[in-house]
């Protein structure tokens, strides 16, 4: 998409995205960062992010010409995709979404745990680099990832950095999700293991003092 802006009678064309597509993780991390910067920062931020105009011009322009950009920009993000994406590519090479959440090991939960503690914002690409991972096997719509290994997740995550935002905003919201679930399944899970750690233990116990049913 280009916008053309006029500046002491002269007109230049510039570029702004065309796509939510064209916005990469490594940008959309900066946006989600702008949200904590003044209204006017954000808005100079969010559109050097996403454009060529230089930085010196997008200052110079009316709060009118500023709101039709955002505007641009808004419309292009309500028209992306939200549905999850299980298999995507970067740099040539496939990479599958956690086929199965519900059989996430503690040791990859864990990490995850870690990279949303320390501020999601700043770990997208740590926290993707775990849910993605590269596509050992594939047939039809289903396929089997590379087992978990932390010390491939920094390598892997570098080149994240180029993922595409509306892949990693649907595979994000897919977690949550999980996560939600996960908090609700969990203390009764729990709970249903300590009961029978306690019934076990009684058991045991009744054994041991010759008590019991004949």
């Amino acid at each position: 998409m280009q916008v053309k802006i006029k500046k002491e009678g002269k007109q230049k064309t510039y570029n702004l995205i065309n796509s939510w597509d064209d916005v990469t993780l490594e940008k959309w991390a900066k946006l989600i960062n702008n949200k904590n910067k003044s209204k006017s920062k954000e808005a100079l931020d969010t559109i050097k992010t996403l454009s060529d105009i230089p930085t010196n011009l997008i200052k110079e322009l009316s709060l009118n010409d500023i709101s039709k950009i955002l505007n641009k920009i808004a419309k292009l993000q309500e028209s992306e995709d939200t549905k999850l994406k299980n298999i995507i590519k970067v740099d040539g090479v496939e990479y599958g979404f956690h086929p199965d959440l519900s059989e996430i090991s503690l040791g990859e939960y864990a990490d995850i745990e870690t990279y949303i503690q320390n501020g999601v914002e700043n770990n997208l690409e740590n926290l993707m680099s775990v849910l993605y991972r590269p596509i050992v096997e594939k047939e039809g719509k289903y396929y089997s990832i590379k087992a978990y290994d932390s010390a491939t997740t920094r390598i892997r995550a570098e080149k994240f950095k180029k993922m595409k935002a509306r892949d990693v905003n649907s595979s994000l919201v897919f977690f949550w999700i999980f996560v939600q679930e996960l908090a609700i399944l969990l203390p009764l899970y729990l709970m249903e293991l300590s009961k029978k750690v306690i019934d076990n233990l009684q058991q045991s116990n009744s054994a041991k003092s010759g008590i019991g049913l004949v």
